[in-house]
């Protein structure tokens, strides 16, 4: 592991903004002072300190899309959510610098996120740029498989919008699939979403991934469909 990588690692510990899983078979997180804290219920109450509605940005990665909605939308709060700290560092570090009090992260598995959220917590969700996993027998760990559908909707409240963005469009179609089999609205879909004007001004929101994706000619895909209990 690199010097950079590492000092990024060991500094989002210290983050008041990060909680964070270690150890994914212990369904604890630890907070900056190395403590262990039970957030399930209370993320809004006991770290944001509101009653605002939560969203949560999963495979978040940089935090380019949790930091510009929060700045966006003041009134709501914003959770990123990624298994790699070298990547959240970047966003709760900019979100510290900008004294943004409606942003925080969490280093977690997404197939534990039952463990660490209580049924009606959140209120929406961003899946933004989630590796496609393109092989046939991955399918079951991509994002918008059917059992991670299931655990979204055990923790979001009913009729949960979840917004998709992602560059690969075999995973696009998976997800619609998806859906369709579940039975669940779509609300919108579109491919290639910058070939005409854009219909969501939260689409001109362009992470570090997606830059990376249009400067390599790939087009870029959006869909969003409503969570039922």
């Amino acid at each position: 592991m690199g010097k950079a990588k590492m000092f990024k690692i060991n500094s989002v510990a210290t983050f008041p903004n990060v909680f964070q899983n270690p150890h994914f078979t212990n369904p604890k997180l630890i907070n900056s002072n190395g403590e262990e804290v039970e957030l399930k219920g209370k993320w809004k109450s006991e770290v944001f300190k509101n009653s605002n509605p939560l969203v949560l940005e999963l495979a978040c990665g940089k935090g380019d899309y949790t930091l510009a909605l929060a700045e966006k939308y003041p009134q709501k709060n914003f959770l990123g959510v990624d298994i790699k700290g070298a990547r959240i560092f970047t966003g709760a570090k900019n979100a510290l610098e900008k004294n943004f009090s409606n942003v925080a992260f969490a280093r977690m598995k997404i197939e534990n996120i039952t463990n660490f959220f209580a049924e009606g917590e959140v209120d929406e969700l961003w899946i933004t740029f989630p590796d496609p996993f393109p092989k046939k027998g991955d399918a079951k760990r991509r994002l918008t498989a059917p059992s991670f559908l299931k655990r979204y909707a055990a923790i979001c409240k009913p009729n949960t919008v979840v917004n998709f963005k992602t560059d690969d469009l075999p995973l696009f179609h998976f997800t619609r699939e998806m859906i369709e089999e579940a039975g669940l609205p779509l609300l919108y879909y579109r491919e290639n979403i910058y070939a005409a004007p854009l219909d969501f001004a939260e689409l001109n929101i362009q992470t570090y991934y997606e830059k990376s994706h249009l400067a390599n000619g790939r087009t870029i895909n959006f869909l969003k469909f409503e969570l039922k209990q």
